[in-house]
Order: C-alpha cells, then sequence, then structure tokens
C-alpha cells in the first residue's frame, strides 16, 4: 500500500491570475493522481503541464497568428472595413480584455507598451528602405506601417513577460542589468545603422555569448524547478518565432522583396535576426521583472516521495 508523504502546497503561478485561480486545487489533485502511478505517468503529466503553461505564455501570440490565419482564409476581401484594420481593432479589443478580467498584469501591459512602440519605430523605418512590405491598404497606419504591426512585437513581450511568472525563472551567473541594456541598445541601433555602415550583427553575437554564455536557467514545471544554459532557451525561442513569420508571411500580412511573385519560407538567415531582437525582448522584461538569483536550497529540492 502506497503511503503519500504530506508535502507543502507548492506556490502556483495561477494566483497571478484570479480567473483561473480555482483550478488550483483541482490541478493539485491531478497531479497527485499522476504521482501515485510512478515516475513514468507523473513524467508525462509534467510535459503535458508543461505544453499547457507554455500555450498560457503564448497566449498573445497565438491569438495574433489564429487573426491572420483566419482573416487570410475567410476575411471578405470587398469588406468595408480592411484586413488589416480588423486585425488591429480586433488585437486591441484583445487586449483590452485581458486587462479588464486580469488575465494580464499592469507590469505585462507595460512591457508589452513599450516593445509595441519599440517595434513600430523599426517597422517605420525597415518599410522605408524597402526591408519588407504591407501590401494591403488600411485605415490605421503611420506611413507604410499598418498599425496592428505593433503588436506582433509585442506579442513576442508578452510571451516573455507571462513565462517568467509561470515558470518563476531563476537564474545563475545572470550578467548585471546595466551590461544587458547596453547591449540591447547596441542591438537597436545596429538594426537601422547597419543599411549605412557596418553590419556589426557578429559582434554582437559574440557580445550575447559573452555575457550569457555561464548564465543558467532555472524554471518551473511542477514541484522542482529545472535547467538549461539560457541561450539555449534564446534559441528555442527564436525557432518559434521564426514559425510565426512564415505564418505571417504566408498570410500575406508582410511580405519580403523575394516573396513578391509567390510565397517562399523566409530565409533561415533571419534567424539571426529575430534571435538579436529577441534579446531586446528579453532585456525589456527582465528590467521590470529583476531576474532573482537561484536559491541553492531550491536548486537541491527533491521532488515529492512516495514509501510505500
Amino acid at each position: 500500500m502506497l503511503v503519500r508523504r504530506p508535502v507543502p502546497r507548492p506556490e502556483s503561478a495561477a494566483h497571478l491570475w484570479p480567473p483561473i485561480e480555482r483550478f488550483i486545487e483541482a490541478e493539485e489533485r491531478w497531479g497527485q493522481v499522476a504521482e501515485a502511478r510512478g515516475p513514468i505517468v507523473a513524467g508525462v503529466y509534467e510535459f503535458l503541464r508543461f505544453g499547457i503553461k507554455q500555450g498560457w505564455a503564448c497566449l498573445f501570440g497565438g491569438l495574433m497568428c489564429a487573426l491572420l490565419i483566419a482573416t487570410h482564409f475567410w476575411y471578405p476581401r470587398d469588406a468595408a472595413l480592411a484586413r488589416y484594420d480588423f486585425i488591429f481593432l480586433a488585437a486591441l479589443a484583445f487586449q483590452v480584455v485581458l486587462l479588464a478580467f486580469k488575465l494580464e498584469t499592469l507590469d505585462e501591459a507595460k512591457t508589452i507598451l513599450v516593445f509595441h512602440l519599440v517595434g513600430t519605430v523599426m517597422e517605420l523605418f525597415k518599410t522605408k528602405v524597402g526591408s519588407w512590405i504591407y501590401p494591403e491598404p488600411s485605415f490605421f497606419r503611420l506611413g507604410g506601417v499598418p498599425l496592428f504591426t505593433g503588436f506582433m512585437y509585442a506579442a513576442i513581450g508578452s510571451y516573455g513577460a507571462r513565462a517568467w511568472r509561470l515558470f518563476d525563472f531563476r537564474f545563475t551567473h545572470h550578467p548585471p542589468l546595466v551590461a544587458t541594456t547596453a547591449l540591447s541598445l547596441a542591438i537597436y541601433v545596429n538594426f537601422f545603422a547597419h543599411h549605412y555602415v557596418a553590419d556589426f550583427r557578429y559582434v554582437l553575437f559574440c557580445l550575447v555569448a559573452l555575457l550569457f554564455g555561464r548564465t543558467t536557467i532555472y524554471f518551473k514545471v511542477w514541484r522542482v524547478h529545472r535547467r538549461m544554459p539560457l541561450l539555449l532557451g534564446f534559441f528555442l525561442v527564436t525557432l518559434f518565432i521564426w514559425f510565426a513569420e512564415n505564418i505571417g508571411t504566408f498570410t500575406g500580412a508582410w511580405l519580403y522583396p523575394n516573396q513578391l511573385k509567390g510565397w517562399s519560407m523566409v530565409s533561415l538567415a533571419k534567424l539571426g535576426s529575430w534571435f538579436l531582437l529577441m534579446i531586446i525582448s528579453y532585456v525589456l522584461v527582465s528590467v521590470v521583472n529583476r531576474p532573482k538569483n537561484m536559491d541553492e536550497n531550491l536548486k537541491s529540492q527533491p521532488a515529492p516521495r512516495l514509501k510505500s
């Protein structure tokens, strides 16, 4: 007969979002059932829990991708409201709903707003120099940039802010914020300056590796914190952003010059650009959340055990 050793009830990120707090007790019961059935079932449960948390963190980004796909296939081309304007108003309404129902914190909203502005400024410049275009008409736009585009950048910031809280990020050997902030500013300047002077992205890649090469991120999926090199985490997030960009170009939301005569996958070379942009997003989120060092007690915390 299995006798459960009493364990303290874990702190849950669901407390941050009152509408889903009622699921905490149910989730704890499911977890106990999984633990009682052995390490394999518990491992599967933790993996599923990881996926659900990631989905919750991607809430805003997932909505934006869904809007791009849905409007590409089903939005009337002769509608009085342009497709781009519909996407902008829908994204704005969704942002209001998230705040009204406390599915997003005020700090997260501030981070998203900053990244929205940062992204829009870069869009204005990049479309002017012909890096990409927005081929459809719209009313809500600045120059050649429809206003929904800022929400695409904001979705990256939203993911970072939500994931930080959901997974209770902790770190070892995290570089000082002064250094990471200076790096992000250099990256942002290079996005503009490389059109006129040498492209210093490879120098920036080296600086990223220098600053974050020793950094380990600890993330809490369930009972304990797991870990991975932070640089690996950066790459994985960048890869998913690249997938999302392929969705965006496939739906014609924006196009690169080589896609004007027919869609093709976004070049893998764009992974480097998104990697650097993602560093900017990470730094913005880290300035708000202030990275916490991984406590040695938490690092060595054993998983709850069953005894017979």
